[in-house]
């Protein structure tokens, strides 16, 4: 048994989790290649949509993450892997996770504080 990139067209989910806490810290898509390096490496590697490429989380923020544990669902078509998040945030807008908004009283509501300025660390 191995995953099934077939349902999908290639790219399947992969939800990373906080493996000390269990937050969920953002969903990106893998590829067969996202998922071997990952794998071979222990840093967690994507599968960019938009730009038609592999990128491991951190190559441009330092922000890495580590994988701990690699979990498969029972259509072995998505993934969750528990991670350790090496930086002060995951999400490019500076917050911890990408999650920081709660839908509350009809409208999205922030409900967590940035942990970094995503300015000093995406010099475009």
């Amino acid at each position: 048994m191995d995953v099934n990139f077939s349902k999908t067209d290639g790219l399947i989910p992969a939800v990373i989790q906080d493996v000390a806490d269990g937050a969920v810290l953002m969903v990106g898509f893998m590829n067969q290649e996202a998922l071997d390096k990952t794998r071979e490496t222990g840093q967690v590697t994507f599968y960019s949509r938009s730009r038609n490429k592999l990128w491991t989380k951190g190559e441009t923020s330092g922000h890495t993450l580590q994988a701990k544990e690699i979990l498969i669902d029972c259509d072995e078509d998505t993934l969750v892997i528990k991670a350790e998040a090496l930086g002060p945030g995951v999400c490019h807008n500076g917050f911890r996770t990408c999650f920081y908004r709660r839908w509350e009283a009809g409208e999205w509501k922030q409900i967590d504080q940035p942990v970094y300025d995503p300015a000093s660390v995406y010099k475009a």
